[in-house]
């Protein structure tokens, strides 16, 4: 009797551990599966260099459809690619990373076109791109590029004195070009001083031999229409039109051409510097652009914004090149409520709804800025009684009603244009600003965020005389006190 009462106990036993057992390793069965399919990490770097940038998350989680990517390399450097690519394919289930050793499969490695290892593809449907490199900005923008259908043509305006998006000294805008073609934008430079070919045509006639079409009509007293009967007009391939800080006037026809490009759906960014008279270098006025702005609600007041927080020279800025940290609603500026951006010789905006547009503010100075309507002595002087002190609207964006279904004119405003010029443009969210307004004006809405950061250099580096303090303190003055410590220990135990 007891040998049976032992024995179905035993059997008891063993039934709740062979239970109790079958729950943990299925607890731990769904605990792996979702830690594999959910992987959360946490970043404690101070540059935050194992996480991905606001606008990766928003693509990769934003997908519509699959996306493939494809890294060739030696087996050997699978663990390098995957500190980083298998942090995209944790942000979606849409995205999958596939790991190639071109070695084991030559076939695949052919018919991919690979000729060197660490060759990146990123597909989506029968769309193909390239990341040059392993890093974050690459394959963001490698991502971008095979999401986004359509060209989009960014045309610089030339021949006034604006930047250069060839010039690669400090106030170029060589590193605005960069930037625009990593994010799928393709540029070109054009000039609205000269007529088209189709008004050269007519402009020429053999001797003896009437002109193929008389020359309109123009009733006296009636002004004729925005860039008509003047042959100049940006090209209609155009998606953006971007003016960079011209230094001498447009003449009436090329600003004829840019309110029309704008009036009749187009898009364009306007970085129009303050009027200054400093010796020679002289920034003219503008006026006549001026005044097609100030038609669609912007006007840019002839100052300089000057800041007197001393806030920027903290990250070694000069008071005349304010540090932004105020920021609007609109979805430019939505995403940089922490992030700061510089202005280096800016004019303050006021902004207005007119009849067929609507402008809003994007940024502010900070309260402690002034603004001075000296702008021809390199002597500043603030007079707090005459000055208007801020905040100070630095840029504004605003929206022009062409009357025409889907055909709504967008453009962008700031007072200064060398906010994005090679020397500036890394500086904090400089170049993201810059980015969100073309993404803007482009309807690209999606792809406004906070972009991906070059990984930043956080070497030590110290001069003569620090080396020799850390020579003498960790080399000598550091054991010197332990062997102290040692002969004052060894004395009172003597």
């Amino acid at each position: 009797m007891r040998a049976d009462w032992l024995k179905t106990r035993q059997t008891r036993y063993t039934a709740y551990a062979t239970v109790y057992i079958a729950i943990i390793l299925a607890v731990l069965g769904v605990v792996n599966f979702l830690a594999k399919r959910h992987t959360k990490s946490w970043d404690s770097t101070a540059n935050k260099r194992f996480s991905l940038s606001d606008q990766t998350g928003k693509v990769v989680k934003n997908l519509k459809q699959d996306v493939r990517i494809r890294y060739f390399d030696r087996t050997s450097e699978f663990q390098r690619a995957k500190d980083l690519l298998d942090r995209y394919d944790n942000l979606s289930t849409r995205l999958s990373v596939e790991y190639i050793d071109p070695d084991k499969k030559p076939q695949v490695a052919k018919a991919e076109s690979v000729r060197t290892y660490g060759t990146i593809f990123i597909q989506a449907g029968a769309k193909k791109e390239e990341a040059k490199s392993l890093t974050e900005e690459e394959l963001t923008g490698a991502l971008v590029r095979v999401l986004k259908s359509g060209e989009r043509m960014v045309c610089v305006v030339s021949g006034s004195g604006e930047h250069s998006l060839d010039d690669t000294q400090r106030t170029g805008y060589s590193a605005v070009k960069e930037a625009l073609e990593k994010n799928n934008y393709k540029t070109r430079t054009i000039s609205l001083l000269g007529k088209s070919d189709e008004t050269a045509k007519l402009g020429t006639v053999k001797l003896g031999e009437a002109p193929a079409a008389p020359p309109a009509k123009i009733k006296l007293g009636e002004a004729p229409a925005p860039g008509a009967a003047t042959g100049i007009a940006v090209p209609k391939d155009c998606t953006i039109l971007l003016v960079g800080g011209p230094r001498y006037d447009y003449m009436e026809p090329a600003v004829k051409a840019i309110q029309s490009f704008v009036e009749g759906g187009g898009r364009a960014l306007l970085l129009l510097d303050p009027p200054l008279k400093l010796g020679r270098e002289e920034t003219g006025d503008n006026a006549a652009l001026v005044k097609v702005l100030e038609s669609w609600g912007v006007t840019l007041n002839k100052n300089l914004v000057v800041d007197t927080s001393g806030v920027g020279q903290l990250f070694g800025l000069s008071e005349v090149v304010p540090l932004v940290t105020t920021y609007e609603s609109h979805a430019i500026v939505r995403e940089m409520k922490e992030v700061a951006t510089a202005f280096p010789i800016v004019r303050s905006i006021d902004t207005k709804s007119t009849d067929k547009a609507t402008a809003e503010k994007l940024l502010s100075s900070s309260g402690n800025s002034f603004a001075t309507t000296n702008l021809s002595s390199q002597e500043l002087r603030i007079d707090p009684a005459k000055d208007k002190k801020g905040p100070l609207t630095l840029a504004a964006a605003g929206s022009y009603n062409s009357g025409k279904e889907g055909e709504k004119g967008r453009f962008v405003v700031a007072g200064s244009s060398g906010w994005v010029s090679n020397n500036i443009i890394r500086f904090n969210g400089n170049r993201d600003l810059f980015l969100n307004m073309m993404n803007w004006l482009s309807s690209d809405e999606d792809l406004i965020s906070i972009r991906p950061k070059e990984p930043e250099d956080r070497r030590i580096s110290l001069n003569q005389r620090q080396m020799k303090t850390v020579f003498y303190s960790s080399v000598l003055a550091i054991p010197l006190l332990v062997m102290a410590g040692g002969l004052l220990v060894w004395w009172r135990r003597r």
